[in-house]
């Protein structure tokens, strides 16, 4: 008899895992998904074109609220959890509604989800939404460019839109953004690669994905994962590096599955030194070497530049954040917030008197949001609720902690000013050094 299984997920890991483990498993019938995180997800279907042979209808796509009423109507035997960032009590939580209701609680592991690539393969990833993860795998590209080596970055899914169509995705320019009809979160994350030079491919599959960017036009030498969320690679590495926050101490063992992350780590990064107070450093360095005392530890720092100082001084601002960091990731505080306090702002502003429609409904998710503003753009319609907010917020000026154009994609009526940030490693071991190892052990020196 064949096992029904229902998989948890919020429209990335979920996807993979059904990809690489259940897809032409004759053991198993998929008979239903369900979504969390991501608005407007639920009421769609995983299409047939992606699901198989064994799924000629596709997999329709549920409300994570329906999850009891499914295990009961779809006599489900296995609930597979298949989403990141979130706590160890959230995730017992949600075995016990599964329990409860009759079915077993499942965790897929690296072994049956990670893909082998022909290519040496660098990953990136994090204990949490908001460590700096980016701008590490922006720091490991440079370093690997500037010897020549044609890096190919593969990005943790965002796929929000049409999922058949969004099965591959290659971004070479800014151009293709628009192409691929990106979110604001997916430029969040594409943008800074592009603009640097380098590929970055994303999308559903991650097998087909994979062996597209080895044989990308342009040369592939190095595939570089670029991990989302704190999710644990979906390509086996070579390298592994796991960035840590400081701001957030203890986190790293209490999220899943960051602590994973943290455990498999060849590198562990502590960022945001600069700005994190000397208990939280400490208490990240005691629980990195609690739990992989062999990793090595790369100090970091992540220092802040604007376009224009002078719109931040003794202005009123409205302070926008990149929207996962502030929303799952739970941060209180971001780059944006970071250069306005630097830069010598005479006030946050408060927009939450100010926001409509999709993101008042944000606010209400996230309630712990504060004073900062996120910026959601997953439809047209939060892009328009973003620009709508933005301008009718009573304030001096807008400081942009997004790393992308934001004047880009929306009008906004404001002066206004980007924040920079990128990673400063500080003293030795550096990313460098451990670069020129990797290199010269993988035989690309």
């Amino acid at each position: 008899m064949k096992k029904n299984v229902i998989i948890i997920g919020a429209a990335g890991r979920d996807f993979h895992n059904f990809n690489t483990y259940y897809r032409g498993n004759e053991d198993y019938k998929v008979v239903a998904f369900t979504a969390a995180q991501i608005p407007d997800i639920d009421g769609r279907k995983y299409p047939a074109e992606l699901a198989g042979d064994l799924y000629p209808e596709g997999i329709p796509i549920y409300d994570e609220s329906e999850l009891v009423a499914l295990i009961k109507d779809l006599k489900v035997d296995d609930c597979v959890f298949s989403y990141s960032d979130v706590t160890y009590t959230k995730v017992m939580s949600i075995s016990a509604i599964v329990n409860a209701a009759g079915a077993n609680f499942v965790l897929l592991g690296p072994r049956d989800t990670m893909v082998k690539s022909t290519k040496p393969v660098i990953a990136v990833g994090a204990v949490r939404t908001g460590c700096g993860k980016s701008q590490t795998s922006r720091k490991v590209i440079e370093y690997l460019m500037k010897k020549d080596l044609k890096v190919v970055a593969i990005r943790h899914p965002m796929p929000y839109g049409d999922l058949a169509a969004q099965k591959v995705q290659r971004f070479a320019t800014v151009d293709d953004l628009a192409k691929h009809k990106c979110t604001i979160e997916e430029m969040e994350e594409y943008e800074p690669h592009v603009v640097r030079g380098n590929v970055i491919y994303a999308g559903v599959d991650y097998e087909a994905i994979v062996r597209a960017a080895e044989q990308d036009p342009d040369g592939c030498d190095v595939i570089l994962w670029d991990g989302g969320n704190n999710d644990f690679p979906f390509y086996k590495p070579d390298l592994n590096i796991t960035v840590v926050d400081p701001h957030r101490p203890g986190h790293e063992l209490m999220y899943y599955p960051g602590e994973v992350t943290l455990r498999i780590a060849d590198v562990v990064v502590i960022n945001k030194m600069d700005s994190a107070d000397q208990a939280g450093i400490q208490t990240v360095r005691e629980n990195i070497a609690k739990v992989n005392p062999d990793a090595i530890v790369v100090d970091g720092a992540s220092p802040i530049t604007v376009d224009n100082p002078e719109i931040i001084k003794g202005k009123k601002v409205l302070v926008v954040e990149d929207g996962p960091t502030l929303t799952h990731g739970e941060m209180k505080i971001g780059a944006g917030t970071v250069a306005a306090n630097k830069f010598g702002a005479a006030k946050l502003v408060d927009p939450r008197p100010f926001v409509v429609g999709k993101l008042a409904e944000t606010f209400e998710i996230y309630p712990n949001i504060g004073t900062l503003l996120p910026a959601m753009g997953y439809s047209d319609q939060q892009l328009k609720d973003l620009e709508t907010t933005i301008n009718d917020t009573e304030c001096d000026s807008v400081v942009i902690g997004t790393p992308i154009d934001l004047n880009r994609i929306i009008k906004i009526d404001k002066p206004n000013t980007r924040v920079y940030y990128d990673l400063q490693e500080i003293g030795f071991p550096n990313l460098e050094g451990i670069l020129n190892d990797f290199v010269e052990k993988q035989g690309l020196a």
